[in-house]
């Protein structure tokens, strides 16, 4: 193996994890659509690129698109290319990252972002490998593999009207889906290991030493940023504390408040008349919201969700 060998950037020792890049090998083997879908943070970007790194395709380029990040007015053009003198402004000729792709992978990140009528564009280049430059009459035969990733339920999205349910069937015929870190609690040790003393490599600094308190505490968190928000915390850590002990009251005051989840029981009973569950979830956006003075970060905090997630619910029930 190379020191760039994507198996190894992959840390873990958590049974579901290895079985995501078990699947993530094989697939890699064929020419299918994957579908990666997980919460923010969760390294979804990684296991694509191991899906391309594993394939015939590895020779050729790799191609990272951010569809959320997209200008409406300029998405189409981005994605699929113009010919000089399609619209104001174009004065030259754009490739577009899908010819970019010719030969190797195309990693659509935030698909269930990409407006309906890309999606409809989309569509036509799964189905017959043409890509409609804008400008242009005839469609471009394009030679790619597509690996999609998405934070939000794309399925529930179909039902909601924003998401073409014959696009959804044909990006999810080899689905992996990466667990949240809380539910890999095994590999917060191995990757706060790599990621403190990585981060104190390149600040020239020793990693801090953490109290058995402050690395309970550290275990006990939900971690809704996943390894995104392990990887800042051990950044922050090696820039204040490096060299240092930890304890609880050098712990971020997000950590700081973690309490252990009930390992069994719930918090809630069902009353016997049942519940609005929608009715129910609202009301709980609302609180958190109040109870966080508006700041959504925090209100999602509260909920258990990813900062993203809560933006999607809000949507969903028009709270926006």
């Amino acid at each position: 193996m190379t020191p760039h060998d994507p198996k190894q950037e992959i840390l873990t020792r958590t049974p579901e994890m290895e079985s995501v890049m078990r699947a993530a090998t094989l697939v890699a083997q064929t020419n299918v659509t994957v579908l990666i879908t997980g919460e923010s943070g969760t390294g979804k970007e990684r296991i694509g690129h191991l899906v391309h790194a594993e394939s015939r395709r590895n020779k050729g380029p790799w191609v990272p698109v951010n569809c959320a990040a997209l200008q409406d007015n300029l998405a189409e053009s981005e994605l699929f290319g113009h010919v000089r003198g399609a619209f104001t402004g174009a004065t030259d000729a754009h490739q577009g990252r899908v010819r970019a792709s010719s030969g190797g992978t195309l990693f659509l990140d935030e698909v269930g972002e990409l407006s309906l009528p890309l999606q409809a564009k989309l569509l036509r280049l799964l189905e017959n490998s043409e890509c409609q430059v804008v400008g242009q009459a005839q469609p471009v035969r394009v030679d790619i593999r597509i690996v999609a990733a998405t934070n939000v339920d794309l399925a529930q999205r179909v039902r909601e009207g924003l998401f073409r349910e014959d696009l959804f069937y044909r990006l999810n015929i080899a689905p992996l889906t990466l667990p949240p870190l809380r539910d890999r609690p095994r590999d917060i040790p191995l990757l706060m290991d790599h990621f403190l003393l990585e981060a104190a490599a390149r600040f020239e600094r020793k990693p801090p030493r953490f109290t058995s308190k402050a690395l309970q505490q550290i275990q006990n968190h939900r971690w809704p940023g996943n390894i995104r928000e392990l990887l800042n915390f051990c950044t922050r850590m090696v820039i204040y504390h490096g060299g240092e002990e930890v304890d609880l009251p050098a712990l971020p005051v997000e950590l700081r408040g973690t309490v252990p989840e009930v390992a069994s029981g719930s918090p809630f009973d069902l009353p016997s008349q049942g519940v609005d569950l929608t009715a129910v979830e609202r009301g709980l956006i609302k609180q958190a919201l109040e109870r966080a003075t508006g700041n959504k970060s925090k209100a999602a905090r509260l909920l258990g969700l990813t900062r993203d997630t809560l933006l999607y619910r809000l949507k969903k029930h028009t709270l926006d």
